[in-house]
């Protein structure tokens, strides 16, 4: 069939299935979720802000806790209460533990072989017992402690030569995190700072233009029967970037098998490799593309994400100077001016940990987090949720819900001094829940927890920070796989330890 002939019948064909479901959608027992009618073929595309989270907020003012909208061929539901959020990621967690898979992530993931995208099942289960109790347990994460002590010294040797002078926070995290989590994955592969840097480099480009294509729009999601004509040319895009990252990747494991017997020092790498060379466990194969697709995994799920979370710590902290100034007093205590944070301190450090629990709450990295996808229908809040709905669930509005909290849109880290307000990550509580919840819960939050609160307690223990003169902070967000601040935080430092050495 010509490309031409089979867009007018494929275009007829969504015109009636999609007046046959509004029909339906009336006659339903139990109805789909109420929403915006929208138009016909397309549904609520041409409506959508780029900003979901708050055009989905303003949504379930309108329709409601939980509404649904026709995205062209796709049927998305969206969740803002904790309540329904509890249903779905709790109550019927394994039903909803699926994922719709994107164009570009399936790409990204090698085919859908990473931790994020994989079905539920054995599969899914072995990539994350593998990064739970391997990668991401403490033991791990305490063996490379080193490699977090040395990056964030080096990040704060570099700020303090920019003393004086205007910082861009957020780069400056940015760096850090990579060089972390490059030298964690396989720093014991690549010899000397020159070749590191070079690798870091290259994966900072490569992964900054991934980010933006998995969080832009894409037709082929909406209308999955024009994917393979790439309409927007997305999908190509993704390829291209994925052949660099694949090419990268090649070089590091040669590298690795040549210098085979030689190593003194172990990394994630050696790990899965020889994971590979066994070949998984007895039910389930770990291929070179598991490899790849979780090495691809820890870096972008790592960097974005936790330097985001420490900028808007920043922003937040430099809005409030008296809570910038009790979390110093803090730090004094605890550390001195005559010594450095440690990783050691952040258990002693109780007001750090109320600064970063409610800088989540606000600026939850992922804010409608991975959209979820039901494997059979299921009734939620009275209404029907059919297989293969696309379902977000709102946590930026749930934490910012003024029925569940005081003053939901002031910054108060206080607040969970109050009883029965002290709040984890382990997402039971579905008033607060920034990493989500069920079995599809971010599998790194103890990483992130320590290296969040790690690089926050050394920039603001070893510097003070002061806005350019006649600046506020600004406060616009950018919409996406991760939500940025929409201008990067800039600050002038000025170092506050007792001796200048410290900063060698």
């Amino acid at each position: 069939m010509e490309p031409t002939t089979f867009l007018y019948t494929f275009l007829l064909t969504t015109f009636l299935i999609y007046t046959a479901l509004l029909l339906l959608r009336r006659r339903r027992t139990p109805p789909l979720p109420p929403g915006p009618t929208g138009l016909p073929l397309v549904g609520s595309l041409p409506f959508l802000d780029p900003s979901l989270h708050t055009y989905f907020t303003d949504l379930s003012k309108k329709y409601g806790p939980i509404f649904s909208l026709q995205l062209g061929s796709k049927l998305a539901v969206v969740i803002s209460s904790s309540s329904l959020a509890h249903a779905v990621l709790r109550e019927h967690d394994n039903t909803f533990a699926n994922r719709d898979v994107t164009e570009t992530g399936r790409l990204f993931s090698y085919g859908g072989n990473d931790i994020l995208w994989s079905p539920n099942g054995p599969t899914w289960r072995m990539l994350r017992r593998i990064c739970v109790h391997e990668m991401l347990s403490p033991q791990s994460l305490d063996a490379v402690s080193s490699i977090r002590q040395q990056e964030t010294r080096s990040t704060m040797h570099h700020i303090h030569a920019s003393s004086g002078n205007q910082v861009d926070i957020g780069a400056e995290m940015f760096l850090n995190v990579m060089n972390v989590v490059t030298n964690t994955m396989w720093g014991a592969t690549l010899e000397g700072d020159e070749e590191r840097e070079s690798v870091g480099m290259d994966f900072k480009e490569v992964v900054a233009n991934i980010t933006d294509l998995l969080g832009r729009p894409n037709v082929s999601d909406f209308f999955p029967a024009l994917a393979r004509f790439d309409l927007q040319g997305i999908q190509s895009k993704m390829a291209v970037l994925m052949d660099r990252v694949d090419s990268i990747f090649e070089r590091i494991i040669e590298r690795r098998s040549c210098d085979e017997g030689k190593r003194t020092k172990k990394d994630l790498l050696e790990f899965m490799l020889r994971m590979e060379r066994e070949g998984g466990d007895s039910k389930t194969p770990f291929t070179m593309s598991h490899v790849k697709a979780l090495l691809i995994d820890m870096f972008t799920g790592a960097t974005d994400t936790t330097s985001t979370a420490v900028e808007w710590a920043m922003a937040e902290l430099l809005n409030k100077p008296d809570i910038l100034k009790k979390l110093q007093d803090e730090l004094d205590q605890i550390v001195g001016k005559d010594k450095l944070v440690e990783e050691s301190h952040l258990s002693q450090l109780h007001f750090l940990s109320l600064v970063i629990k409610e800088t989540l709450r606000l600026h939850p990295p992922v804010p409608l987090l991975v959209p979820h996808c039901p494997s059979s229908p299921c009734t939620i809040g009275g209404y029907l949720i059919p297989e293969g709905t696309r379902v977000f669930i709102n946590v930026w509005a749930i934490q910012r819900d003024p029925s569940k909290w005081t003053d939901p849109l002031e910054f108060k880290p206080e607040r969970y001094l109050q009883q029965g307000l002290q709040r984890d990550f382990g997402g039971k509580d579905f008033d607060y829940f920034p990493f989500g919840s069920g079995r599809r819960i971010c599998v790194g939050i103890a990483m992130a927890e320590r290296m969040v609160g790690y690089f926050l307690a050394t920039i603001v223990h070893s510097f003070d920070w002061k806005l350019p003169e006649g600046k506020d902070v600004d406060f616009s967000e950018k919409f996406g796989i991760v939500m940025k601040k929409a201008i990067p935080l800039v600050a002038t430092p000025t170092p506050r330890l007792s001796k200048n050495e410290l900063y060698n």
